[in-house]
């Protein structure tokens, strides 16, 4: 399951359990409502209670940040697992954003803090 907020020029996505294609896909088109606002913004994911991921996320997440390289400026992962922070550097290879892994939810929003 996972919860979408969007505050001016920050997505905000918490994965809570598996994240699915499902909700993946509710993610993708809370990116393409929050382009039509604004042409680069950040991105927040709160993956600390995230247990894993279906493997057509994995690949759907691979193709949606080819398509997307250019339309985010920052992206703050938050997360204690060690493969978690491997993919998260993975994505940032297909984009031409920052991507940073923070242990904790108030690192990460002091780093995407204007």
């Amino acid at each position: 399951m996972i919860v979408v907020e969007e505050v001016n020029d920050l997505l905000k996505m918490t994965v809570y359990g598996e994240l699915t294609l499902a909700d993946f896909e509710e993610f993708e088109s809370a990116v393409s409502d929050e382009l039509k606002d604004y042409p680069q913004f950040d991105v927040l994911f709160d993956l600390s209670n995230m247990t894993g991921f279906t493997v057509d996320v994995a690949w759907e997440d691979i193709q949606f940040a080819r398509q997307h390289r250019r339309d985010f400026r920052r992206i703050a992962v938050v997360t204690r697992q060690q493969w978690v922070s491997w993919l998260s550097w993975l994505s940032g290879v297909f984009t031409d954003t920052d991507v940073q892994t923070f242990p904790d939810l108030e690192s990460a929003r002091n780093w995407l803090a204007p």
